[in-house]
């Protein structure tokens, strides 16, 4: 069903995004990477999902602050692959400081990049899903698009405006084939968390086993979501199986978003 789709995942060059990719390409599903990084490595990844999954993988350096890079990104996809089929908006990035001192560029840039951002491949993608009469679109959002933590004013608020934005969206395409759903994971075991952990360690003056304990204290599985199970998700919602749930914000984390 999904073989021949071809998707567009953004922020999928390391973390949950390469996660998604590579589970869409093992299903059949071609793929355009987006995202920063060391070339030489991104090109190998690339290398390697197409070799592995005998699938098309394209890659994009787009910058997601830029909206004509974003509009070249999705034209380019349609190019190589007639439409983009499956949108997964995954890029995004973070800054923690209190309201006052929270710098205006960081705000900018996170509104952009975790909110914005997923404004302008949408609009970019819709016309192609009507004419299909077939679309998934999934964005990636958090547990703090339900609930806030202090010091997080514009994660928190991009987050908060990705969950409305996709209602909107479902509401309005509902009829036609084609679904956006949110998922909202928890706090996920990346590489990028783990190479954080040594700073943690030293700043805390804690064990790898204490920083991991105050990183999960809001979770209460007390356990980390993994990379593969936010990409089995993403898999499942551009399934027919899924083709009933629309405008839905699904939490993976760990009972986070329950208490």
């Amino acid at each position: 069903m999904l073989n021949g789709k071809a998707a567009v995942v953004t922020g999928s060059t390391s973390g949950i995004g390469l996660g998604i990719a590579r589970a869409f390409a093992g299903a059949g599903i071609n793929i355009v990477l987006n995202g920063f990084g060391d070339k030489a490595e991104i090109e190998a990844e690339r290398a390697r999902i197409e070799r592995e999954c005998k699938v098309k993988a394209l890659y994009s350096p787009a910058d997601l602050t830029k909206p004509a890079e974003i509009a070249d990104m999705m034209k380019m996809a349609e190019s190589a692959f007639g439409a983009v089929d499956i949108l997964v908006n995954n890029a995004g990035i973070q800054y923690v400081a209190p309201v006052e001192e929270f710098p205006v560029d960081k705000w900018d840039q996170i509104i952009a990049i975790n909110l914005s951002s997923t404004f302008h491949t949408v609009r970019a993608a819709i016309p192609a899903m009507k004419a299909r009469k077939w679309g998934r679109i999934i964005n990636i959002a958090s547990a703090h698009s339900l609930v806030a933590s202090p010091f997080k004013t514009a994660y928190v608020s991009a987050k908060h405006g990705l969950a409305g934005f996709t209602k909107v969206v479902a509401l309005e395409v509902a009829t036609l084939g084609i679904t956006i759903n949110c998922i909202s994971p928890g706090y996920v075991w990346t590489p990028l968390v783990e190479k954080q952990l040594p700073d943690q360690m030293k700043t805390r003056n804690m064990t790898r086993e204490q920083v991991i304990e105050v990183l999960l204290a809001a979770q209460p599985t007390k356990q980390f979501i993994t990379i593969d199970q936010v990409a089995a998700l993403a898999l499942y919602l551009c399934s027919d199986a899924a083709a009933p749930i629309t405008g839905a914000n699904i939490s993976i984390d760990g009972g986070f978003t329950a208490q």
